[in-house]
């Protein structure tokens, strides 16, 4: 590979770096449930788009399957299974927050400035040619942990479990160049079932409190 060619796929996969902790601020700063699961499609795009772009860069071809099969699962099939949960259970209306919108953001610069903070060590460890975008999976995975708890609605919880588990993925690529595939087949399916589990859970709720408001079952409990 040609050395000016090289830099300039290095460069992209800090450009798509970049991009997803740009698209989990997003996810921060939405009201709405659809532009939610629009954001997470668009997350799973950049995921593939650096995996591929660090499968160039690395001259790791296994990591050319695990970015089609990120492109299968997370930007075709869940996001397809989330928007039609969501027409089922007729969600349209906007998600209520615990915290209003530019207080979560101020919160959110702190959780990325401690995030790199924390990964630099784990860096200087790593041998990988995008070791230093370790920072950006573990702030958006922080990112993605704390849309979870500053959002009412239980149905926020799933996308916010499922940004954690992007960042996750995003970290193993650039710390180690992946897990082996049949682990990520094995996470892949597990989503996939806790999606399904999460969806019945869901009707459960709408039947039972007609709300998807989380203070319900802290009432319940407390009952």
């Amino acid at each position: 590979m040609a050395p000016h060619t090289h830099l300039l796929l290095n460069r992209l996969v800090g450009f798509l770096g970049s991009a997803l902790l740009l698209s989990s601020f997003a996810m921060l700063s939405m009201r709405r449930m659809s532009s939610l699961v629009r954001i997470f499609a668009l997350q799973g795009l950049l995921l593939t788009l650096g995996t591929l772009s660090v499968a160039i860069v690395a001259g790791e071809p296994h990591l050319l399957f695990s970015a089609l099969f990120t492109f299968i699962f997370k930007v075709l099939v869940l996001p397809i299974i989330l928007f039609r949960l969501l027409e089922r259970l007729r969600i349209r209306g906007e998600v209520e927050v615990l915290l209003n919108v530019p207080t979560t953001m101020v919160v959110g610069l702190f959780v990325v400035v401690f995030s790199f903070a924390l990964a630099s060590p784990i860096s200087e460890l790593a041998s990988t040619v995008s070791r230093g975008l370790i920072g950006v999976g573990l702030a958006a995975l922080l990112l993605s942990f704390l849309m979870m708890i500053t959002r009412k609605k239980a149905i926020t919880q799933v996308l916010g479990f499922l940004g954690m588990e992007n960042a996750l993925f995003f970290s193993a690529i650039n710390a180690t160049y992946g897990m082996p595939m049949v682990v990520e087949l094995g996470v892949a399916f597990d989503v996939l079932v806790g999606t399904f589990v999460f969806g019945i859970f869901f009707f459960q709720i709408r039947e039972t409190f007609e709300s998807f408001d989380l203070k319900h079952m802290d009432n319940t409990q407390t009952e």
